[in-house]
């Protein structure tokens, strides 16, 4: 059954409304992937505040050039689901990733982080980061690294004056 023309405005609306919140775009190929299967990944989305959106190539096209988006998305292959991550930048690539590895028909096609496309092979490297917390970690660890061995150092030398010192009285007191 063709869509009417009120709902494919609201379609669009829906779309342009998440294009204006959005931190992070990923265009997922969901051919062959069972309902409940998306079901699972929509309430991994929500969790990460994510959403997902399945949308015809040419009203996700309209809502895109609506919002001065440079995208065609009859280039991408397949049956496009659009997912939009809210929070940060990752967390929807990372559920999506995480998806595909578990539901082998599901394909990353590739998506947008402030507001400039990226591959899929870009995409995937983005979700296989750390979290970021613990990339925050890692920084901080490194930048602390030379303070920490200089105090190190300098404690070794102070544990072999009290050595020394340790060792000249029992050698006054025997």
């Amino acid at each position: 059954m063709p869509l009417t023309r009120e709902k494919k405005e609201s379609i669009v609306k829906e779309i342009e409304d998440c294009l204006t919140k959005q931190k992070s775009i990923v265009f997922m190929d969901f051919k062959g992937i069972k309902v409940k299967d998306l079901s699972v990944l929509r309430n991994q989305l929500k969790e990460q505040d994510g959403e997902m959106k399945v949308s015809k190539k040419s009203l996700i096209n309209v809502a895109f050039k609506n919002k001065n988006f440079d995208f065609d998305a009859k280039n991408l292959s397949g049956e496009v689901a659009v997912i939009f991550g809210y929070g940060d930048e990752v967390s929807s690539s990372k559920a999506v990733y995480q998806f595909t590895k578990t539901s082998k028909e599901a394909k990353i096609l590739g998506g947008f982080v402030e507001n400039k496309f990226y591959s899929d092979i870009d995409i995937i490297r983005l979700a296989e980061l750390p979290p970021k917390p613990q990339m925050i970690g890692m920084f901080m660890a490194t930048i602390n690294a030379p303070v920490t061995n200089f105090v190190g150092v300098l404690g070794g030398n102070l544990r072999k004056v009290v050595v020394a010192f340790s060792e000249i009285k029992n050698k006054k007191t025997a």
